[in-house]
């Protein structure tokens, strides 16, 4: 069973149906939080459908995925239908299936994102708050850590958390949770920067709610084409309601850009 993540977005054409074409995948056990395939795992796969399905030089700039149930790792088909090809931008309704289940539906806008741009103005989190390598005492997750047994792909990709920025808010300020990550033997690409907008643990350990949390719906921005290195990946939130959560990630390359933005909403763990 391959850990690495280019292997886990690998897909295969089965079907074309007029503006439909449907692919073959797979996300095994190592993509998984706890006994589930991991959300961000099943949004990159979901994109890379889109951008296959097009062909052409283009990214998903866009993401937004609805989520309908909680797959087991294992085999998945994704069904892409053509809504708009256009000169910049395009977009493909995108369908993960697991048997007759649908586990997810995705729209994505494709087309180019900026990258080596300066931008205008820019509110970056993590230049300042994090280096662009995770310090020697930020341990990656393995046996004997604290996530250790629930982000099972920590296997497939490394994951150093700063676990200081786990613990419960004792001032009612919202958490500002800091990780590092990087795939195993190969570059961050498009797609690996995609899953880690939903690479934190929730930010409802901020309550002391730290069971499932099931994302309903979670929207990503490309915003450039990652650096060979670690990404730094900052995650907070507005508000942890009695049902509801927000969960904000920002992911950085090492070379200080912004390269994913992402919002989710999901559902706080019961006590």
């Amino acid at each position: 069973m391959t850990p690495l993540f280019t292997s886990a977005m690998a897909l295969r054409e089965v079907r074309e149906d007029g503006v439909r074409r449907i692919y073959e995948g797979e996300l095994n056990k190592i993509w998984t939080i706890g006994p589930k395939v991991h959300g961000g795992a099943m949004v990159a796969l979901c994109a890379n459908a889109a951008r296959t399905a097009h062909g052409g030089p283009v990214e998903p700039v866009a993401v937004s995925a609805s989520f309908l149930s909680a797959p087991d790792p294992g085999p998945m088909q994704l069904v892409t239908s053509m809504r708009k090809r256009g000169r910049r931008i395009s977009v493909v309704d995108v369908e993960l299936i697991q048997g007759d289940r649908a586990a997810v539906h995705a729209v994505i806008t494709l087309g180019e994102p900026e990258h080596l741009v300066p931008p205008l103005l820019s509110a970056n989190p993590a230049v300042g708050l994090m280096d662009p390598e995770p310090p020697d005492d930020v341990l990656p997750i393995a046996p004997g850590h604290r996530l250790a047994g629930l982000v099972n792909l920590a296997e497939g990709c490394e994951v150093r958390t700063l676990t200081s920025t786990l613990g419960i808010s004792t001032d009612g300020k919202p958490p500002v949770i800091q990780n590092w990550v990087r795939p195993r033997d190969a570059a961050p690409d498009v797609l690996f920067a995609l899953m880690c907008g939903d690479i934190s643990a929730p930010v409802s350990f901020a309550v002391d709610r730290t069971g499932w949390a099931p994302t309903v719906q979670l929207t990503a921005y490309l915003r450039g084409l990652p650096a060979d290195g670690w990404l730094r990946v900052v995650c907070t939130c507005v508000q942890i309601g009695q049902d509801w959560f927000d969960e904000d990630h920002t992911v950085v390359d090492c070379e200080g850009r912004i390269v994913v933005q992402s919002r989710q909403l999901a559902m706080v763990p019961a006590p």
